[in-house]
């Protein structure tokens, strides 16, 4: 496929977008705008957005991509209830613990298991493989941003820099712009919050 055959194909697609897609994206990006400024309100934009993507993913027939909005749905509320009304101190950011890194192994390989299997057995997916990977390190990467630690940002990118092509390669192209879009904006979010848990830390000792 030539340069200007992608351009025609990408120029096409956004003219036939439909409006839930233009609202799902728009939201997505406020989604994480607010989170890389730590803000709690984000998770009420991704749960709006999340909402809306499943609506256009079910009419595009990617039921696998619904099942992992459907967790990211449920650890956005999970999320907004830890962050909002935990007991006790508000949740700081925090690096990840031995413990932590032993949860994202074992969600990382329960995740891939399920969705490869689930793929290949249930589904017509061509790319269950890829689609399993993508789905996984972001089943990983929600949960650590739940848990306010640092690390998140890395698991979400590496889940982006698969998921970008694998959209594309499914003709989302917008929804390939907007993970190019997080896939950038997690970079400033990781050094944002490692510069409030530097200022954490260093009043913590003050």
């Amino acid at each position: 496929m030539t340069d200007l055959t992608i351009l025609e194909a990408i120029s096409k697609q956004m003219q036939q977008t439909a409006t839930a897609e233009w609202l799902g994206v728009f939201f997505g990006v406020l989604q994480v705008w607010f989170s890389r400024l730590n803000k709690s309100i984000h998770y009420l934009f991704g749960i709006i957005g999340i909402i809306i993507s499943v609506y256009v993913l079910f009419h595009a027939k990617l039921y696998a991509e619904i099942l992992l909005h459907v967790y990211y749905l449920i650890m956005s509320i999970y999320g907004w209830i830890y962050w909002q009304y935990s007991r006790g101190p508000v949740v700081q950011i925090s690096r990840c613990t031995d413990k932590d890194w032993r949860i994202v192994g074992f969600i990382c390989l329960a995740g891939f298991l399920l969705f490869y299997f689930g793929l290949v057995h249930l589904t017509d997916s061509d790319v269950p493989l890829w689609d399993s990977l993508v789905s996984c390190t972001a089943w990983a990467g929600m949960w650590l941003l739940a848990k306010r630690k640092i690390e998140n940002w890395m698991l979400l990118n590496v889940s982006n820099l698969m998921a970008i092509p694998l959209l594309m390669h499914k003709g989302l192209f917008l929804y390939a712009g907007l993970t190019l879009f997080l896939f950038i904006m997690a970079f400033s979010g990781y050094f944002n919050w490692r510069r409030i848990l530097r200022d954490e830390e260093r009043y913590a000792t003050e």
